[in-house]
C-alpha cells in the first residue's frame, strides 16, 4: 500500500499544476522517467495521468532526496508551492490528506546570503514533510485504523455510527473542521449506544446511562481497572473524559482548529478500533 492515500496524491499533482506550466511539468516527467505517458491536452488530463501512474504502477523515480516512489516525489514537489498558492481549496485538500496519512508540513525560514558583498542576508521558507508519529509504533497508521473500524462497524450492523464516521471523514477531507468535529462526537456516542443495545440494554435511556450499562454489565465491557469507567463520577474516567474533550466550549480559529480536528479524528479512530475489537470478540468469540 502506498504511504499516501489517493486523495493526497491527486491533490499533490493538482497543486504542482497550479505553479508549473505544461513545459515545466514535461521536464519533471522526463526527470521521473515517464516522459510521453501523461496527457498533454490539458492540465487536468496531465494531473490525472500523473496520479494514475503513481497510484497504480508505483514506480521509483530519482529526486533530490534520492530514489523515492512517484507518489512521494509528487508530494515533495507539491509542498514547495509558493505562499500565494497555499490558500486554495486544492492546497487544503493536500494538507487534509497528508494529516490523514500521518504527515504534516514543517516550514522553516532559512537565511540566504547575497552573491554580492554589500548585499543583505535574506530568508527563504523551506518546507519539509515529517511524520506526526514514529513509523515504528504499531497501530498508528490511521488509514489502517479507518479500514478496520469500517469493517467492524459493517460486520456488527452499526449503520448509524458508520454514517457519522463517513460524514466526519468527508468533512475533514474538505477542510470543514467544525463539521468533522460534530460528526465525530456523534460517531463516538452512537457506537457506544449501539454496543450497549447489542449487549442487552433494552431501555430508552440516554447516552450516559448506556455507558453506565457498559460499565456495570457482567462481565463489564468498559473496564474500571483501566479507568475507562467508574461508578463514582468524581474519579477519572477515560470514556467520559474523551467525551468531554470532544465537546469543548468556545471557538478555536485558524491553525489550532485544524490541529484540533486532526487530533480528534486520530483519537476517535484508535479508540473506536479498541472498543470495536473488544465488542466483536465478545459477540463473535
Amino acid at each position: 500500500m502506498s504511504e499516501f492515500n489517493n486523495m493526497t496524491v491527486v491533490a499533490a499533482a493538482e497543486v504542482i499544476s497550479c505553479f508549473h506550466s505544461h513545459d515545466d511539468m514535461e521536464v519533471l516527467e522526463v526527470q521521473w522517467g515517464i516522459a510521453g505517458r501523461c496527457g498533454a491536452t490539458s492540465k487536468s488530463a496531465r494531473v490525472a495521468s500523473l496520479a494514475r501512474i503513481a497510484l497504480e504502477e508505483a514506480p521509483t523515480v530519482i529526486t533530490q532526496s534520492g530514489r523515492v516512489s512517484l507518489s512521494r516525489a509528487l508530494v515533495e514537489k507539491a509542498i514547495t508551492a509558493p505562499e500565494r498558492h497555499r490558500d486554495s481549496a486544492t492546497w487544503k485538500k493536500l494538507i487534509a490528506g497528508l494529516r490523514f496519512d500521518g504527515f504534516e508540513i514543517i516550514t522553516e525560514k532559512v537565511g540566504t546570503q547575497s552573491l554580492f558583498s554589500w548585499g543583505q542576508t535574506a530568508t527563504e521558507p523551506i518546507s519539509a514533510l515529517v511524520r506526526m508519529l514514529p513509523e515504528t509504533i504499531p497501530g498508528t497508521d490511521f488509514r489502517d485504523a479507518e479500514s478496520e473500524v469500517v469493517m467492524l462497524l459493517d460486520r456488527n450492523g452499526f449503520r448509524t455510527a458508520k454514517g457519522h464516521l463517513v460524514r466526519a471523514i468527508s468533512a475533514f477531507q474538505r477542510g470543514e473542521w467544525s463539521g468533522a468535529n460534530g460528526e465525530l462526537r456523534n460517531f463516538y456516542e452512537s457506537y457506544l449506544n449501539e454496543m450497549a443495545e447489542g449487549l442487552g440494554d433494552t431501555s430508552a435511556a440516554d447516552s450516559k446511562a448506556k455507558r453506565d450499562y457498559l460499565g456495570t454489565l457482567q462481565p463489564p465491557f468498559l473496564l474500571s481497572e483501566y479507568n475507562e469507567w467508574n461508578a463514582n463520577n468524581q474519579k477519572p474516567q477515560f470514556v467520559q473524559g474523551l467525551l468531554s474533550r470532544m465537546h469543548p466550549h468556545g471557538g478555536h480559529p485558524g491553525l489550532s482548529e485544524e490541529e484540533d480536528a486532526t487530533f480528534r479524528l486520530q483519537i476517535s479512530l484508535v479508540t473506536a478500533r479498541l472498543f470495536l475489537r473488544r465488542y466483536d470478540q465478545r459477540k463473535n468469540p
